[in-house]
């Protein structure tokens, strides 16, 4: 089951995905996971990718696929994988299908979390990340062993600065006009599902579980 989940920011998607690759024994890939492992192992493309961000220029687009295309050699994603993520813009996804086929794989199920701008909101109000590793947790829905530290490296937490209401909005509305064509191209070849993740996150977890069930 080659899975993709899409959604806003705060819709749900690490912490849905996280859950959903213990469920089901599939490997979770973040392309900002990807990211940071790369930076953090010195590899040739995480040096490419550092020196761009230490500019504080945003990793284009070629740079990212070329670690998916790394990220998808290897053995564990024989039998799926839970993409989030990626793509976000319609060029994105023509890559994505462009690096799995050559591999012989193609996306069997996306799966878009839709999210109501309130709950949004509430939600990115309580997000905390990683001042080191950037892993992100949630003061309620996803808390930390230790309050203020993070259970993977044991750095401080903080709340980000644009996780307010005004610019949180402003960022909604850059998603929805960045994703709509790309929920018209999954439409179109009849692999999108569209669930309401303003429930309760183990109820979505379920109809998530159910949906990739069926179509494997």
């Amino acid at each position: 089951m080659y899975l993709v989940l899409l959604g806003p920011p705060g819709a749900g998607k690490g912490t849905q995905a996280k859950k959903l690759a213990q469920n089901l024994g599939l490997p979770h890939i973040s392309t900002g996971d990807i990211l940071r492992q790369n930076v953090k192992a010195g590899t040739d493309l995480g040096k490419q990718a550092k020196d761009i961000m230490d500019k504080g220029l945003l990793v284009g687009d070629d740079l990212v696929a070329k670690m998916l295309d790394e990220r998808f050699s290897n053995p564990d994603i024989k039998n799926g994988f839970i993409l989030d993520g990626y793509p976000r813009t319609l060029a994105q996804a023509s890559t994505l299908d462009e690096i799995l086929n050559r591999k012989g794989k193609v996306i069997d199920l996306v799966i878009y979390l839709n999210t109501s701008d309130e709950v949004i909101i509430k939600r990115l109000g309580g997000r905390l990340v990683c001042s080191k590793c950037g892993a992100n947790f949630h003061a309620v829905n996803m808390p930390p062993k230790t309050q203020g530290v993070c259970d993977n490296c044991g750095a401080d937490l903080y709340q980000r600065s644009d996780d307010n209401e005004i610019t949180v909005r402003k960022r909604l509305e850059v998603y929805k006009h960045e994703v709509a064509s790309l929920i018209g191209y999954y439409n179109q070849v009849k692999k999108l599902r569209s669930l309401d993740a303003d429930l309760d996150a183990g109820l979505v977890l379920g109809q998530i579980i159910e949906l990739s069930t069926k179509k494997a």
